[in-house]
């Protein structure tokens, strides 16, 4: 290990699993706390021989420091940072795909469990690439990992220094920008989502910043009936991009 490397803790069973089957981080040692003996630990254990990992077993208590108090299930994988890609470099990707590329556009989100839950359902939505904020936005972290139950490690993750900026790049490669909102004048369910595709999925509280928004070609909303009129960040992006999912599937 490189002395400048940084490195992380993740932890619980499916983040270490799902690392570890993903092989897109350098491993450095499993922690390993708790009853051996186990289906779940001797499988996490097997994997790490066969990887060759180093294992270490250790108290749970020092495994509670190790996590912040994380709830690790007796295993945790010290490794490499989330190997992330620049704004710019989803260009050549998108102008390579054969078919029409689906992207999901994460505006400044704070809660970690509301990105592990937009990323898990963003890699069983068919989403090929996922874009988050540089900068004051949750970024790909081991809690985020955890919350989206280890897809995280297994997803293509673009950090974007000015969404706005990227959204115009992205529209020149003629991709439709659709931004979630809930005063949208195009319902959701009767807008077209079959071609090229950035969703753009707002902050917790305050949506879409107004200069992205204005960017955006339409903007969507999700038809709503009763006395509650607003939905979770996550849970209105599972809900627009399984419509898309859908769209897509049915016209292939």
């Amino acid at each position: 290990m490189s002395p400048a490397e940084k490195t992380e803790i993740l932890f619980g069973f499916h983040s270490v699993f799902e690392a570890i089957r993903a092989k897109k981080r350098r491993f450095h040692r499993l922690l390993v706390s708790g009853k051996k003996g186990t289906a779940r630990a001797d499988k996490i254990i097997r994997m790490a021989q066969q990887n060759r990992i180093e294992i270490d077993t250790i108290r749970p208590d020092i495994l509670d420091k190790m996590t912040n108090q994380g709830k690790h299930q007796g295993v945790a994988l010290e490794v490499s940072a989330f190997p992330v890609n620049k704004g710019t470099d989803i260009i050549p990707r998108i102008q390579a795909d054969e078919a029409p590329c689906f992207i999901l556009v994460v505006e400044h989100l704070e809660d970690p469990h509301n990105l592990g839950a937009l990323i898990r359902t963003a890699l069983c939505a068919g989403v090929d690439y996922i874009m988050i904020p540089k900068d004051r936005s949750v970024r790909p972290t081991p809690t985020v990992s955890r919350s989206s139950a280890g897809a995280m490690e297994h997803a293509q993750i673009f950090l974007m220094t000015n969404t706005a900026a990227i959204l115009k790049i992205l529209k020149k490669e003629n991709v439709w920008v659709a931004g979630m909102d809930a005063d949208g004048t195009s319902s959701l369910f009767e807008s077209d989502l079959t071609g090229n595709l950035a969703l753009v999925i707002g902050g917790e509280h305050k949506g879409i910043r107004p200069l992205v928004k204005k960017t955006c070609d339409f903007l969507l909303s999700i038809p709503m009936t009763g006395k509650v009129n607003s939905l979770n960040a996550s849970v209105a992006g599972a809900i627009a991009m399984y419509e898309a999912h859908r769209q897509r599937i049915k016209s292939k």
